[in-house]
């Protein structure tokens, strides 16, 4: 089970499968989720039931890819520093590997740069 850090609309997604690997996943690696909890978008104002359905780009059920950019797993770099996070997280993305979401919250690890994961690095706030 991992959080969704995007604006998709999913909050809690599971792992099915690890994209060409017979291991866990680690940061930077391309795995297959479903959407498990949606998230909510409280927004006030005129127009709010049309803007909370058109937010949520996902829904329960849904099977998407994703990119791990959060793992509870301690990882080596190597310069010899350990980078542990608090939570195991991902980034939904489409097929053609694009982001689906516009915006994401929390930092994520900069494993991202070597994998080729630019465009989600560019949306993150911050990388660690």
């Amino acid at each position: 089970m991992m959080n969704c850090i995007d604006n998709s609309g999913a909050a809690i997604v599971e792992c099915v499968k690890v994209m060409k690997m017979k291991r866990a996943a680690k940061i930077g690696d391309r795995v297959i989720v479903v959407v498990q909890k949606q998230r909510n978008f409280s927004e006030s104002g005129p127009g709010a039931s049309v803007g909370t359905s058109a937010a949520n780009k996902v829904k329960r059920g849904d099977i998407r890819h994703a990119v791990v950019v959060r793992t509870v797993k301690k990882l080596q770099r190597p310069d010899g520093s350990v980078v542990k996070f608090d939570d195991n997280a991902c980034v939904l993305i489409n097929k053609a590997g694009e982001p689906i979401g516009t915006r994401l919250n929390g930092i994520v690890g900069t494993e991202l740069r070597k994998m080729k994961w630019s465009k989600i690095l560019s949306l993150a706030p911050m990388h660690l």
